[in-house]
């Protein structure tokens, strides 16, 4: 049982408020970043952060953002062009879906999820069933695995590469650069993050281009393949061929980094709760409930960002236009005023209204497909592996908006 997180005592509060910085944070914050959200959701949930910026940390306010698209804007070109500079990190985060208002972001989603429907999404399930059993058969072969490399970061890889239709044999590369472009979303970046996610852009748009120029010449069924739906556009609604290839690297890299956190954090956190493993391992039909539990309790995205439009109020704190906000989804995840006992893992906890997904127009367009990878996964390994243990302390991947693990060194007793 991890040790309870609790509420901090006044003065570590008040210290932790004091120097809560989303830039400048400690190594400390990324092993439990919870404690401090309680304190900044008990003396100051409406922080104003030294940019100017403010960060959310209370359910309600965060909700009320997601809400109102008019008032709070996804667009993201006047915070990301002095961050970034000309590059091909700014021109990939201000071109890609989750990054933009209508008409643009309109304009992608519905490309996408109309091959995300619920039938497609349940015609997936047996090839992801078979995905999964292989990846455990392999393990059972190993005995000792990578929890990550070898199993959760292999999954959404290969459903997200077959939905735009990826050859196998070209897929090697896709995790790298992920990590490199997401990292580069961090709120403070090193020369080298900087670099490494200009050069993964870079080297992602090659590939694409080809992958694209392939496509072109030999179109796939637009009811499976999200690429060849992208390039159709609907009637004379086209997207240009930067959107095009720029959503093709958003379309990889939020349904596989998301996904591998899902399935990692449930099976690490699983293993610090025996209590609620014994439960789904005595009640396998409470997976879905799990799942749910799991994305509020270590929420794969733990942060989102919104720019006010017009002078607005959130919290009783009067906010100019032009104001950034960055939304805790980690915090909001934890709100006591929501969520009963926050920090105990519950997997039959009901109701759970967390905001894993987002919500409103810029809710994730992939959520039915990221449950059902998670189920499968994290219900399939679970089976095969009733008594699985860590060997060795987990590897945080060290980010602050990405909640996930790098490695996972366990046994398959």
């Amino acid at each position: 049982m991890p040790r309870p997180i609790g509420n901090p005592m006044p003065a570590e509060q008040a210290d932790a408020v004091a120097g809560f910085d989303l830039r400048h944070l400690p190594p400390s914050f990324y092993a439990d970043p919870y404690r401090i959200y309680h304190a900044l959701r008990a003396r100051d949930p409406v922080r104003r952060m030294p940019d100017g910026s403010v960060f959310l940390t209370r359910y309600a306010d965060c909700l009320a953002v997601y809400r109102d698209a008019r008032a709070y804007s996804s667009d993201k070109h006047a915070e990301f062009r002095p961050k970034y500079g000309h590059t091909p990190l700014l021109e990939h985060h201000t071109t890609s879906l989750v990054f933009n208002d209508p008409p643009l972001h309109a304009r992608v989603r519905r490309l996408i999820v109309g091959a995300l429907t619920v039938r497609a999404i349940a015609a997936m399930e047996p090839a992801l069933v078979s995905l999964v059993d292989r990846l455990l058969d392999a393990a059972t072969a190993k005995g000792t695995i990578d929890l990550i490399a070898d199993f959760a970061a292999a999954i959404p890889v290969e459903v997200i590469g077959n939905l735009l239709d990826v050859p196998h044999g070209d897929r090697g590369p896709l995790r790298d650069w992920s990590l490199a472009i997401l990292g580069a979303l961090e709120p403070a970046l090193t020369p080298a993050q900087h670099a490494r996610g200009n050069r993964a852009v870079s080297d992602f748009l090659a590939y694409l281009r080809g992958l694209v120029a392939d496509r072109r010449r030999r179109p796939g069924d637009p009811a499976q393949d999200v690429l060849t739906r992208l390039i159709a556009g609907e009637g004379e609604d086209r997207l240009s061929e930067a959107e095009l290839l720029h959503n093709c690297i958003f379309i990889l890299n939020a349904g596989h980094e998301t996904t591998t956190n899902l399935i990692g954090n449930a099976l690490v956190a699983l293993t610090e709760w025996p209590g609620e493993r014994d439960r789904l391992l005595a009640e396998p039909a409470l997976i879905a409930s799990a799942v749910e539990e799991f994305l509020r309790f270590e929420s794969s995205n733990q942060l989102g960002n919104r720019m006010s439009t017009v002078e607005t109020e959130l919290g009783g704190r009067r906010l100019p236009a032009g104001t950034p906000i960055t939304i805790c989804i980690g915090a909001a995840n934890r709100d006591p005023a929501v969520f009963p006992d926050p920090d105990r893992l519950d997997l039959g906890r009901h109701p759970n209204r967390h905001l894993a997904f987002g919500l409103g127009v810029h809710q994730c367009a992939g959520l039915s497909l990221a449950r059902l990878e998670g189920r499968i996964a994290i219900g399939r390994f679970l089976a095969r592996f009733p008594a699985y243990r860590l060997t060795g302390p987990p590897v945080r991947g060290g980010r602050a908006r990405f909640r996930g693990f790098l490695s996972v060194p366990v046994r398959l007793t």
